[in-house]
């Protein structure tokens, strides 16, 4: 919305501030930030207004879990929020991007929130049916993947980009939607995993966030791409602005949200979060890259879907609970323990995933 403020520009001033997306980024982190400080308090009293006994808490899960009954869930409603409210004021709102991103977002969410609802409502853990949440995901993926591939450059459309190879494209073509349901899908999911501790989903969530939004930020601009020997995807610079709200929501959420937690995330927050990775990485054909950012909650996946083939084919268990991060309460870590541990593994691979945009 801000940007229009550039028609009052003749070429230089304040208003010429508003041409520049690190600007516009700027202002969406601390608008974002400011909302989340403003209304955080309001909306955990109101959810635990509403919700009485809060979250269900697993009976089968770690003892030290049981201590958490009556915490309010669905917190991602204040993410979602203020990274709304930030990159509507922020962004450019003619950029296709930026609105399938921030759609898959929204729906993603909506998906959480229904599944919150379910399980507070009921007081169980099941909440909405796992093939319906998986259909309505893969129609979102599907639907936003398509059109990302309709913005490409006609060169990429299709194309998926390896990491360290300057000029290496596979060409997917009807096949590269299936991969970015995959892709959307899978991050959504894997984020969801590991929203299982105290603060322990959105500082992995904020930090893969800030990396795909600089690499947004490189391969949107043609000059810095060539320079940089990545593929460019003109117009993805403008992510920068919705990761940027991203980071500040998080900072909002993480205030309330560290331990001892205030209000949980929820699938709210969790699926949204992990659906917006997943379709930046869509958009800026970085997917791979994803993994490697992302590498915490592809991990934490992996445990799950590891510790399930492999009790159902010998009935016995790898880890003491999946995902891995139970699995190390278990063997006697403490929660904060944990969770800076797992933040510090997640700063390490965004440094390794930004890494491959210079090492070509």
């Amino acid at each position: 919305m801000f940007f229009w403020l550039t028609e009052f520009s003749d070429g230089g001033g304040f208003f010429n501030l508003f041409a520049y997306i690190t600007f516009r980024a700027g202002g969406a982190f601390v608008t974002a930030l400011i909302f989340g400080f403003l209304f955080g308090q309001p909306l955990i009293d109101l959810l635990r207004r509403k919700q009485g006994k809060g979250q269900p808490i697993r009976d089968d899960g770690p003892q030290s879990h049981l201590s958490k009954a009556g915490t309010p869930t669905m917190g991602g409603l204040l993410i979602l929020s203020s990274l709304l409210f930030s990159t509507l004021f922020w962004a450019r709102l003619d950029n296709p991007y930026v609105w399938i991103v921030l759609l898959v977002t929204l729906a993603f969410g909506l998906i959480g929130f229904a599944d919150d609802y379910a399980k507070v409502s009921k007081q169980n853990t099941k909440g909405v049916s796992g093939k319906v949440r998986m259909g309505l995901g893969l129609l979102i993926a599907a639907l936003a993947t398509y059109a990302a591939s309709m913005f490409h450059p006609e060169a990429l459309a299709n194309q998926l980009a390896f990491p360290l190879f300057k000029d290496l494209l596979l060409n997917l073509s009807l096949f590269f939607i299936p991969f970015g349901m995959i892709v959307i899908v899978g991050a959504a999911n894997a984020v969801n995993l590991t929203d299982g501790l105290d603060g322990l989903a959105i500082m992995p969530v904020m930090i893969a966030g800030v990396t795909l939004g600089i690499i947004a930020y490189v391969v949107g601009s043609s000059a810095i791409a060539t320079d940089l020997g990545v593929h460019a995807v003109p117009g993805t610079a403008e992510l920068l602005i919705f990761t940027a709200g991203l980071f500040g929501a998080g900072l909002g959420f993480l205030w309330y949200n560290a331990p001892p937690a205030a209000v949980f995330m929820g699938d709210t927050g969790s699926l949204a979060l992990g659906g917006a990775l997943g379709a930046i990485a869509v958009c800026t054909k970085h997917e791979i890259v994803l993994a490697i950012v992302g590498g915490l909650f592809v991990v934490e996946a992996l445990s799950v879907i590891i510790q399930v083939l492999y009790y159902k084919r010998t009935k016995k268990r790898i880890f003491l609970m999946a995902p891995i991060h139970h699995h190390f309460e278990k063997k006697g870590w403490a929660e904060p323990q944990i969770v800076i541990r797992f933040w510090i593994i997640s700063l390490i691979l965004a440094v390794i995933g930004l890494a491959t945009l210079k090492v070509r």
